[in-house]
């Protein structure tokens, strides 16, 4: 998955790469959120705040971010389907915070269990997209972002 500005088209491979080793990775216009699994449902949350919160102590892991939106729109994107949703900033600009994530794991692990079984059992794929429904652990993304700055002045513009 990928969160990004509306104007922000041009995507990163490095950041995308980045993503597979550190789970959460970005170029500071895209952030790109790396699953395990691909076909099980993943919710990602968007948190503004007035001013820098810890990370919560119940995420499996964390990482440290930063996203620049200069329309104030964020979309999010899912690579292999395309647009899942857009949230509106309270203001355009740099934001920094951490992104956190938690059932990461335990979903690679009931979709790698289910993917044998399927193979297996011969399941037809009505049961096998039920499957993915009834998946015990919920994969979650959150991005916990305060404002910073304004975004710089283009210069395309000179």
């Amino acid at each position: 998955m990928e969160v990004y500005d509306a104007d922000a088209y041009l995507g990163d491979d490095e950041a995308l790469k980045q993503s597979r080793a550190q789970v959460v990775a970005g170029n500071g216009y895209h952030l790109y959120l790396h699953s395990l699994q691909s076909d099980i449902e993943v919710q990602v949350a968007i948190r503004i705040w007035d001013a820098p919160q810890p990370p919560s102590a119940a995420a499996e892991g964390t990482v440290a971010v930063s996203l620049e939106s200069e329309t104030g729109l964020l979309v999010v994107n899912q690579l292999t389907y395309g647009p899942a949703g857009e949230m509106t900033l309270p203001r355009p600009g740099v934001y920094e915070g951490h992104a956190a994530w938690t059932g990461r794991e335990a979903a690679a692990t009931y979709y790698n269990t289910c993917i044998r079984r399927a193979a297996e059992e011969q399941w037809s794929p009505e049961r096998i997209g039920a499957s993915w429904r009834q998946c015990p652990a919920a994969e979650e993304y959150t991005l916990d972002l305060w404002f910073v700055r304004e975004s710089e002045p283009d210069d395309d513009d000179d």
